[in-house]
């Protein structure tokens, strides 16, 4: 019987060394271009000999004052640059907030309290069916005003829920550093629907006995990708006042914003959100470089609110029968998906190798001059980055980013497994999701992560960190208990 013929990899190998070489040549053109430079001058001079070389110096005829001069500029300018380029920023650490297992709601628990709350069957099968395709697991988290029939929004219920979890995320990171509260500057809090009076800053101030002259801010209103914002905000801050340590706290309070009506629109964020936290410890002391575990390379940030529909895509507002919630517009994938756009096409030149500019910038010249329906050349971000934290707002987010930026299943790992875990935490999620890469053991020195968050507004906002030592697996932390069973295979429907 006579042999299959074996496959034809010549023409593939070949075409994947041509893109190698492509890539090497690029992204080091410098480097190559300098090389036969040198040699020329090298041989030059080694052609010319001692004697002629000196010879040569001698001709210059430079005297003691123009040395001394020549040596004045340089340093002047060394001075003036490092003078003027900005401070670095680094994250020393960071904690999340760990649910406690009574504040699990396993499916069955959610659905048997949603047909005691809600009378209309509609809504009761609307909210399993987001449910079973959600992407959530059995032990994600509500607070305990939630589990109350009919749920307990009152202020106290919501304070308490605060306190909760930004004390305990506090807590572990003061743990984690020895960081003492009196040496904290800056103080940044952002938490979208809970703002009451005095602030979650003032509670903080309050609760730790915090500095009278501590620089404390609170963002309320700024949806899911605040937590950026407030590393955005504590930067420019750090940037003006040397040696500073500037906590950022990332949370979304449940308890007030649970939807008691039968608007569909507004019942997605019932069926998503779950409660966190993250508290973030920033600084730009030189001392802290040896200890800190990142450093902030970039922040970039897009705001669509000057379009009314991606103003209103994320619409906090009252249902005909007067109950309030946020409404998720249809339109929401599609407003994220023009938004992550404007995002990576500022990010990208700041980020990518020459060898994806380059092809990026042909790729458009050809579609304006050539071929308008040429189709247009996705950059691969995976040159530029080793880690990938996408919000995990639900898994329909995931799915699109992983598709568009042409991201394998281990790049959206972190994010798949967050959402499985923990839920929608809303701006916290990035920093369960960074905890998570880390338990996993996979983050070393001098890799790249970056972290997409998408908010109401509507927002895309974008920071890249850059590793500063290889993390050792965390001993504890949110994952702790559970890190062994990830990742784990989640079904596009689970029947209830």
């Amino acid at each position: 019987m006579p042999r299959a013929p074996l496959p034809e990899f010549s023409s593939s190998l070949r075409l994947k060394y041509v893109k190698l070489g492509y890539q090497h040549l690029v992204d080091n053109f410098v480097t190559f271009l300098s090389i036969p430079v040198m040699v020329a001058v090298g041989l030059e001079l080694v052609r010319r000999g001692p004697q002629e070389i000196v010879g040569l110096w001698r001709a210059l005829e430079l005297d003691v004052i123009h040395i001394l001069c020549s040596v004045f500029v340089i340093v002047f300018v060394a001075t003036v640059y490092f003078m003027s380029r900005p401070r670095p920023v680094y994250l020393v650490e960071y904690a999340c907030f760990k649910p406690p297992s009574n504040c699990r709601v396993p499916f069955s628990t959610f659905m048997e309290h949603t047909r005691l709350i809600n009378s209309d069957e509609k809504s009761v099968q609307f909210q399993m069916r987001i449910l079973e395709r959600s992407g959530l697991g059995e032990e994600t988290c509500l607070p305990p005003a939630n589990h109350y029939i009919p749920p307990h929004p009152t202020m106290e219920a919501s304070r308490a829920e605060a306190q909760l979890v930004i004390f305990s995320a506090i807590d572990d990171l003061i743990r984690k550093t020895g960081l003492k509260p009196k040496d904290i500057d800056i103080l940044v809090v952002n938490c979208s629907l809970f703002s009451p009076t005095p602030s979650l800053s003032a509670m903080i101030i309050n609760k730790y006995k915090l500095r009278s002259n501590i620089r404390s801010f609170n963002l309320s209103g700024m949806g899911c990708s605040a937590g950026l914002i407030s590393i955005d905000l504590a930067r420019d801050l750090l940037q003006v006042h040397p040696g500073s340590n500037a906590l950022v706290i990332s949370t979304e309070i449940i308890t007030p914003n649970f939807y008691a009506g039968n608007q569909r629109a507004m019942l997605l964020p019932n069926c998503l959100f779950r409660m966190g936290a993250a508290a973030i410890l920033l600084s730009n002391r030189r001392r802290d470089a040896g200890r800190a575990k990142y450093r902030l390379v970039h922040v970039v940030r897009t705001h669509k609110g000057a379009d009314d529909r991606a103003y209103r895509c994320v619409y906090e507002e009252e249902d005909a029968e007067g109950h309030t919630g946020i409404s998720l517009s249809k339109d929401l994938m599609a407003i994220a998906g023009e938004a992550l756009k404007s995002n990576i096409t500022t990010i990208g030149p700041l980020v990518l190798p020459m060898s994806e500019q380059l092809l990026f910038f042909l790729t458009l010249v050809a579609r304006k001059l050539i071929n308008p329906k040429r189709k247009p050349y996705i950059p691969d971000f995976k040159k530029a980055f080793e880690h990938f934290c996408i919000h995990a707002g639900g898994r329909a987010v995931i799915d699109e980013l992983q598709k568009n930026l042409e991201l394998s299943a281990e790049h959206v790992e972190a994010s798949r497994m967050t959402l499985h875990r923990f839920g929608n935490t809303s701006s916290s999620s990035l920093w369960y999701e960074l905890n998570y890469i880390e338990s996993k053991g996979r983050m070393r020195r001098g890799d790249r992560v970056w972290q997409i968050g998408f908010g109401s507004g509507f927002k895309c906002n974008s920071a890249v960190w850059k590793c500063m030592r290889t993390v050792k697996t965390p001993i504890d932390g949110p994952w702790s208990e559970c890190i062994h069973r990830y990742p784990v295979h989640i079904p596009e429907v689970v029947k209830l």
